[in-house]
């Protein structure tokens, strides 16, 4: 598995400048951030994760001025057939199939991992691309097979075509360019427009950033309020009166409801066990694959003993304080547990080394689940 050093992938910039001078600020080029990369996909090889009802992958295609977008999983016939110029496959959670994959996300620890979200790679012919767009998020653009133009902006106009299946810019005004080689990577802020366009056949690993909207988060708290809340009571009016106006709202209901309401609270506490939830829970087409069969507390202790451990690609183990979130389920810990399950969301993975009560239920239980493997296992 591939070792990356920080200070090269940001030519020169150690994290805390490159976060201090770049982060959500402005673009950064990188020449040969990862000398020699490239080899580990390639077109064929891409399309096989393609084909996977697990993976999330998009066809953009450009025909006659029109852009369509189609979604996969794809058949081999689909993909074999396609034209020699005008289109780009994209492939998202790479890092869940390709451990060197998994390793380069992780590259990019140096922002805390509920902001991480994933990698993609895309392959395009010459002249392939998605069209000037904008992105929501940070992304940094590394390029691997072949050569891409990337054009850039920092316009203020992001009106999007009417009616197209991607975010494609009616108007984009390019301010910068440049051409990106094997190992050159370029780092974008949120909302800076760009468009690329493949010179030769071409493969990009985009690696990029969750930024939940107000509404997402909004919605998704009061459905969290809504599971964790439990209010008791019905609505009750037996000292009813017959109203003067039945079209009205009686006072007593709306006395009564605002009651029941009240029962609405939140604080602080409230607030960082629901973003543990909600920020470690997998996309809907996570599944993960439990062992079969899986072996006993002893044997997996003999086990983690002699090789350690590490998280399978697709789990998300977060923390705040004392409490542990591992996939969108709060984790019960303790103060003899909380050091190591710390390594453990920091590092994603556990030396060889004993484990004793009350961590071993903890980890046997997220073994048996699927959600980590002891470390010489192979992922999938």
């Amino acid at each position: 598995m591939s070792v990356f050093s920080l200070e090269h992938l940001l030519g020169g910039w150690s994290p805390e400048a490159f976060l201090a001078e770049y982060w959500q600020k402005k673009p950064l080029l990188v020449r040969q951030a990862l000398p020699g990369f490239g080899g580990w996909l390639n077109r064929d090889s891409l399309a096989v994760l393609a084909m996977r009802d697990d993976a999330e992958s998009r066809l953009v295609r450009f025909t006659r001025g029109q852009c369509l977008l189609d979604h996969g999983p794809f058949a081999a016939d689909d993909l074999a057939t396609l034209p020699k110029k005008n289109w780009s496959l994209l492939v998202s959670g790479v890092n869940h199939f390709l451990p060197d994959g998994d390793a380069l996300l992780h590259a990019f620890d140096f922002i805390p991992l509920a902001r991480l979200d994933d990698l993609m790679v895309s392959f395009a012919p010459s002249g392939g691309g998605v069209g000037p767009h904008f992105d929501s998020y940070d992304v940094f653009l590394i390029q691997g097979l072949g050569r891409r133009r990337w054009e850039i902006s920092a316009q203020d106009d992001l009106e999007i075509m009417d009616g197209a299946p991607l975010r494609i810019l009616k108007r984009f005004h390019a301010e910068q360019s440049w051409e990106l080689e094997p190992g050159d990577m370029l780092y974008l802020p949120p909302r800076y427009a760009h468009n690329g366009v493949a010179l030769t056949d071409c493969m990009t690993w985009s690696v990029g950033f969750r930024v939940p909207t107000a509404e997402d988060m909004v919605g998704n708290f009061l459905n969290y309020l809504q599971d964790n809340l439990a209010p008791v009571g019905l609505y009750r009016d037996p000292g009813l009166k017959r109203p003067r106006h039945p079209g009205e709202i009686p006072t007593t209901m709306l006395d009564q409801v605002a009651a029941m309401l009240k029962v609405i609270r939140w604080d602080k506490s409230t607030v960082e066990d629901f973003l543990g939830r909600y920020l470690s829970e997998p996309k809907a087409h996570i599944f993960f694959d439990p062992p079969r069969p899986p072996l006993k507390p002893a044997a997996f202790a003999k086990v983690v003993a002699k090789r350690g451990l590490r998280l399978d690609p697709r789990s998300q183990l977060l923390f705040r304080g004392d409490r542990f979130y591992m996939n969108g389920e709060r984790a019960a810990s303790s103060p003899d547990t909380f050091a190591t399950l710390q390594d453990l969301a920091d590092h994603r993975r556990l030396p060889p080394g004993p484990v004793t009560e009350p961590l071993l239920p903890l980890l046997h239980e997220w073994y048996v689940s699927g959600y980590l493997l002891p470390n010489s296992d192979s992922p999938r």
